[in-house]
């Protein structure tokens, strides 16, 4: 990464911020993204790096001129933790769509042009393990990041022959401030396991050696996506008596009578 320019979006904080200090501690060129001001110059001045705060979707003509014209990686980090489900606000279901998936479209559609024609480019897209599988709580978030992999996974197999390689990380939970909004949830399923934000910035880059496209910080969630694959009723099965578990611990669970052949098992879960 040595001399190579990088634009890495929320990078405020969290796996942000650490995917800014790896890249400069390595050598490139950093421009950090935000919508905090104050947080986000603090991590350029600790970094010497260049502070371009404002909106994801729009940063590629800035980050660029930043830069000297030229952009090697760009980091799709930013994204929005949208709780709920059918009933969430469309208007939460908008933001989350527009910040979670259209700011990635919108910078692959400024990149693109230049990455295609000089033969190297490189698309490093922050997902989440509700990507691959999903989160309880949080229809907005969870249907969001399916896009997000879909994307990512769509530009790999497009162009990967004419030198974009893509990466796609996803993580369970990270020690961010994104989890801490994740609520009951976030407690009783994702803080257990959760890891540090440079554990899985380490990962990524052990992806970059070998551009692998599927980054798992998480080893287990391998294990769940293979299992989602090859059963899925199984799966949703033990998903719902995970739903069940938020609930109880809620108060809100209400008795239900299982169907002979559908009951729930540890292995499920």
């Amino acid at each position: 990464m040595a001399g190579k320019t990088v634009v890495v979006t929320g990078a405020s904080g969290g796996i942000g911020a650490a995917l800014a200090r790896r890249f400069a501690a390595e050598g490139a060129q950093v421009v950090v993204n935000g919508t905090s001001p104050e947080r986000l110059h603090a991590i350029a001045e600790e970094i010497d790096a260049k502070a371009v705060p404002g909106d994801a979707s729009t940063i590629v003509p800035a980050a660029r001129a930043a830069l000297g014209g030229r952009i090697d990686v760009f980091c799709a980090n930013a994204g929005i933790l949208a709780m709920g489900g059918p009933e969430a606000e469309e208007s939460r279901w908008a933001h989350a769509w527009d910040v979670n998936v259209m700011a990635h479209v919108r910078a692959a559609h400024d990149l693109l042009p230049e990455w295609l024609g000089r033969g190297s480019g490189r698309f490093i897209s922050t997902v989440s393990a509700a990507g691959l599988l999903t989160m309880i709580g949080a229809a907005p978030y969870s249907v969001t990041k399916h896009a997000a992999f879909a994307f990512a996974e769509w530009l790999s197999a497009t162009y990967r022959h004419r030198g974009t390689i893509v990466h796609a990380i996803c993580p369970q939970g990270v020690r961010t401030k994104m989890l801490g909004g994740a609520g009951t949830v976030g407690d009783l399923l994702l803080k257990p396991g959760a890891i540090e934000a440079d554990q899985v910035v380490d990962r990524l880059f052990e992806a970059i050696t070998e551009d692998r496209f599927l980054v798992l910080p998480h080893p287990e969630v391998a294990d769940y996506y293979t299992a989602r694959a090859t059963d899925p009723d199984r799966w949703l099965r033990g998903m719902n008596r995970l739903q069940q578990t938020v609930e109880e611990a809620h108060g809100t669970a209400r008795p239900a009578t299982a169907r002979p052949g559908t009951q729930d098992t540890a292995e499920d879960i």
